[in-house]
């Protein structure tokens, strides 16, 4: 299997910005498209971007284009998110995932990693 494990959640004041990583192991990592989910509580789990196997396809939700950026690193098998702009909407739980395609629903993602905190305050 894939193992992911995010890591650079904390909390930032509204405005700041963050960069989120997640590091995988296991499996080749670059046979892999990657996504990025949050959660915040009593929400659903929404689709905030992905990125492509090779990187050269990169799709984001609406409530983040503009802000976020993904990227992946195939040489240390990690992808990231950084996120500028942020708003106290933003606070969730930020989970990577593992599929074969670059898709907006979590069902297409076989392996998650164990997720990290964002909190933006106002």
């Amino acid at each position: 299997q894939v193992q992911l494990v995010e890591s650079g959640g904390g909390l930032v004041h509204t405005g700041g910005s963050l960069r989120v990583s997640c590091a995988a192991s296991g499996r080749a990592f670059s046979r892999y498209a990657m996504g990025w989910f949050r959660q915040a509580p009593g929400k659903e789990r929404e689709f905030v971007a992905a990125i492509s196997v090779s990187g050269g396809i990169k799709y984001y939700a609406d409530s983040v284009k503009g802000r976020f950026t993904i990227s992946r690193d195939n040489a240390k098998n990690t992808t990231y998110l950084q996120m500028n702009g942020l708003n106290p909407e933003d606070s969730a739980v930020y989970y990577c995932a593992a599929g074969p395609y670059p898709t907006s629903g979590s069902g297409g993602y076989p392996y998650w990693g164990q997720g990290t905190q964002v909190t933006v305050s106002s």
